[in-house]
């Protein structure tokens, strides 16, 4: 039985749906757990407003924040799936459907980049991204959607060889730039290697890992903590109220390349917007986040 183009435009509707109205429950646990290590009063009760307005919006199903972002969603796709129509246009009418329904509206967030007119729909709109995995007989759909105050701190550079302490000061200066704009406590991912594009892609993926999972190498999961640690000493603390809470969690993906390695930082805010959901080919929908 095939998976069907109806089902995965119901399904990354729903995902989207979803994103806006809580947050993930390892960022709620994260959110709590810094509520009572943290030593800055304002910031103790700046992190219990976000999980007062977290509940709030799931209890009577509003958005957690009025910025909704743009829909983009990460597909990784089975060896061993079967597709019984469009992909692609299933996503972008899923979406349609969904700006046509949803309550509250939706924003006009959909930004040309050259005539800056604003809308719903536009060249690439929903921006999805495509990976085949092996030996797998399902396909995974994540939605993250992407808001301003995440989306424009992200930053990139390409580097000569080199060494563990220049990657690791580009990281920190990336987040003194962002200050307290990408709305803190954060989530981090950087990407290490390969070329420009994977590089990048390496970072937005890597902030989608559940918040406390290291990476499966001890010399990674040591540059995670090192970086967590030098962000939390920022001072910024959630909103910028100040306090020890600038970061959740801090995580590093890297790829093998040339003697060029480019650096990326990506950033999501405190709401960690995202949702998954696997697809059989007998017609189950598994919900994961």
């Amino acid at each position: 039985m095939p998976i069907s183009s109806e089902t995965i435009k119901t399904v990354t509707a729903q995902l989207y749906d979803r994103a806006l109205r809580g947050i993930p429950e390892d960022a709620e646990a994260a959110l709590r757990s810094a509520s009572l290590s943290e030593r800055n009063e304002t910031a103790r009760h700046t992190l219990r407003l976000m999980l007062e307005s977290a509940d709030a919006a799931q209890r009577q199903q509003h958005f957690v924040c009025s910025d909704a972002g743009i829909p983009v969603y990460f597909v990784k796709v089975g060896a061993q799936a079967n597709f019984g129509g469009e992909v692609r246009r299933a996503i972008t009418e899923g979406f349609a459907e969904l700006v046509a329904s949803i309550q509250p509206p939706l924003l006009p967030h959909v930004t040309h980049p050259l005539t800056l007119e604003r809308g719903y729909q536009g060249k690439g709109m929903p921006i999805v991204t495509f990976d085949l995995v092996d030996d797998c007989d399902f396909v995974e759909i994540i939605c993250s959607p992407k808001a301003l105050g995440s989306g424009r701190w992200a930053a990139l550079e390409i580097f000569t060889l080199p060494d563990l302490q220049v990657i690791e000061t580009f990281v920190i200066d990336t987040v003194i730039k962002a200050g307290a704009q990408p709305c803190p406590p954060v989530v981090i991912g950087v990407g290490v290697g390969g070329t420009f594009d994977y590089a990048a892609k390496m970072a937005k993926e890597a902030t989608l890992r559940p918040i406390g999972q290291r990476h499966s190498e001890p010399m990674v999961a040591a540059m995670e903590q090192r970086l967590a640690e030098a962000v939390n000493m920022t001072g910024f603390g959630p909103m910028g109220t100040g306090g020890d809470s600038t970061a959740m969690a801090v995580n590093v993906e890297y790829c093998a390349g040339h003697g060029f390695t480019p650096v990326a930082v990506a950033f999501n805010c405190w709401i960690n917007r995202r949702t998954r959901a696997r697809l059989y080919n007998d017609g189950r929908v598994e919900v994961l986040e």
